[in-house]
């Protein structure tokens, strides 16, 4: 099996989906030391990735960009990412579109875990919004 490669910019969309969900979950769960748990948690599960999407994870992103003055906006940048990284794996390597999912739920559940052990109302919301940019993303892909 060949090695699936990625330019530059589609390892940057790819990051900057993963790394945005890893931020948008520990901006739902606010507060220094719940978030600080929060993003160290879906860091660490982000990098047990596996595959071509855990390769391109392993690089270290050059010129990712989430800042955003409110939540809402890197929420946008974010769910924008997932949608175009499900529409690029699904081009270019169909088989990590599932691998790709997985991992972003992984994220999610180590990030909402890290604190409290469950997710609280805001993480609950946030891993629904994701889940369902994910799930609109593989129908579009789809069609």
């Amino acid at each position: 099996m060949s090695e699936i490669t990625f330019t530059t910019d589609e390892q940057l969309i790819l990051q900057t989906a993963a790394h945005g969900v890893v931020g948008l979950m520990a901006a739902a769960d606010p507060g220094l030391i719940s978030s600080t748990r929060s993003g160290m948690a879906g860091g660490k599960a982000l990098s047990s990735a596996t595959g071509a999407v855990g390769r391109v994870m392993a690089a270290s992103p050059k010129g990712m960009e989430l800042g955003g003055k409110s939540t809402a906006d890197v929420a946008d940048r974010v769910f924008a990412a997932l949608t175009s990284s499900v529409a690029l794996l699904k081009a270019k390597a169909p088989q990590e579109v599932d691998n790709f999912r997985e991992t972003i739920a992984v994220v999610m559940e180590a990030a909402s875990r890290a604190h409290r052990g469950e997710a609280g109302p805001a993480e609950a919301s946030m891993i629904r919004k994701i889940t369902a940019t994910l799930d609109a993303a593989a129908l579009d892909a789809a069609a």
